[in-house]
């Protein structure tokens, strides 16, 4: 349990440290005080990635390995892939039957979304990151502190959601933490995850471009019926379902 949170508060002090770095070498070039730019955030999470790889791996946190790739598994990551298709809309629907939460982090989040460098750092350097050191170590480690697989799969995900900082975003956070979870204790691999995530993330920043209203509902996307909701929760679910169905008889830990 220790090693899971000095893991996840390395990570955060990672973040930390290049959000400081980027402002303070900002401010020096400016003259003055700066605020946050959608540039200056993606080359923060570029330099956090780059110095949280950097350290996970000098260090032996997380163990990255050929192995698993080597049995050639694309099945599994293109199921995977249809899976982080199906999990979208069932989440997205069952936040809304929630409370509504604080978006925090919405100003932030809209910058990047929009910039054409954002995907750079949604699509690609946080589902590495992320997979890296949530599933990579923090899981890694919890289950070699605890037997009660569902249990450090669950706690790992409570990890995962706290980190995003935005209450908004914990609930989806959350749910994909536990499917990205079990993907881990499965294979012993952060790949599938990382496929799983990088679709995730993918389709959000497609989505976010082509409506960026944040407050749009699924309502106003399938033409303000609750009907055509539903069908399109159904829709979905015949997608995730047979999806984790193949990956629960395919998924194997060398």
């Amino acid at each position: 349990m220790k090693k899971a949170i000095v893991y996840t508060l390395a990570y955060l002090a990672i973040q930390l440290i290049a959000s400081t770095i980027v402002l303070g070498v900002m401010t020096l070039i400016e003259g003055k005080n700066v605020q946050m730019t959608a540039p200056m955030m993606i080359v923060t999470m570029t330099l956090s990635t780059v110095a949280t790889l950097a350290l996970f791996l000098f260090l032996h946190w997380a163990e990255v390995s050929r192995n698993w790739m080597l049995t050639r598994p694309w099945t599994v990551l293109i199921w995977c892939c249809v899976a982080a298709l199906g999990t979208i809309i069932p989440s997205v629907w069952l936040q809304e039957q929630m409370p509504e939460l604080p978006n925090l982090m919405e100003q932030q989040f809209d910058m990047i979304m929009k910039d054409r460098w954002g995907y750079f750092a949604i699509g690609i350097l946080a589902p590495v990151a992320e997979e890296l050191v949530f599933r990579g170590a923090v899981l890694r480690a919890l289950l070699s502190w605890s037997k009660n697989h569902w249990g450090m799969i669950a706690l790992s995900a409570v990890f995962f959601a706290l980190v995003h900082g935005n209450p908004a975003q914990m609930p989806h956070a959350f749910l994909v933490g536990l499917l990205l979870g079990w993907m881990y204790w499965r294979t012993g691999s952060i790949i599938p995850g990382v496929a799983f995530h990088w679709v995730n993330n993918s389709v959000a920043y497609v989505m976010y471009n082509l409506y960026p209203d944040p407050s749009m509902k699924l309502t106003d996307l399938f033409g303000d019926s609750s009907q055509h909701v539903l069908s399109a929760v159904g829709f979905s679910l015949l997608i995730l379902l047979p999806a984790l169905y193949q990956l629960n008889i395919r998924m194997k830990r060398l």
